[in-house]
């Protein structure tokens, strides 16, 4: 019976690491701050830095990847306000160990109160206000 279920976890993991197969996760941006307020985004994990993003209020940014076996994590660094002087860093996406997940969206909403996040088809709510 163990190695039956030996069997099983490597197919899972098999088909788990196919990437024609499942939909990636994805992580998005969208600057709804005042007219004139431009956020800066800068996103990093433990394999990627994905560089500074500047958008102008109503523009949006997005970026797509897949679950790693080994935990994924993207922290992210917001900026707004003259400048850039308001911010928040916390983490946009996490993952689990061993539990991928496929087919995620997040949505990041930086407006002048905070940030809001709202995961799938759930309403936004404001999770990080701004600091100094």
């Amino acid at each position: 019976m163990n190695s039956f279920l030996c069997f099983l976890l490597i197919i899972a993991l098999c088909l788990g690491s196919s990437n024609a197969v499942w939909e990636k996760n994805t992580v998005h941006f969208k600057n709804s701050l005042g007219p004139q307020n431009i956020l800066k985004i800068h996103c990093v994990s433990d394999e990627d830095n994905l560089g500074f993003h500047f958008l102008s209020p109503g523009q949006t940014y997005d970026f797509s990847f897949r679950d790693s076996y080994l935990k994924t994590k993207f922290t992210c660094d917001l900026r707004q306000g003259p400048d850039f002087r308001f911010h928040a860093s916390f983490t946009a996406y996490e993952g689990k160990v061993i539990i991928v997940r496929y087919g995620i969206n997040v949505f990041w909403d930086a407006r002048e109160e905070g940030i809001y996040r709202a995961e799938g088809k759930e309403a936004p709510k404001l999770l990080i206000s701004w600091a100094l």
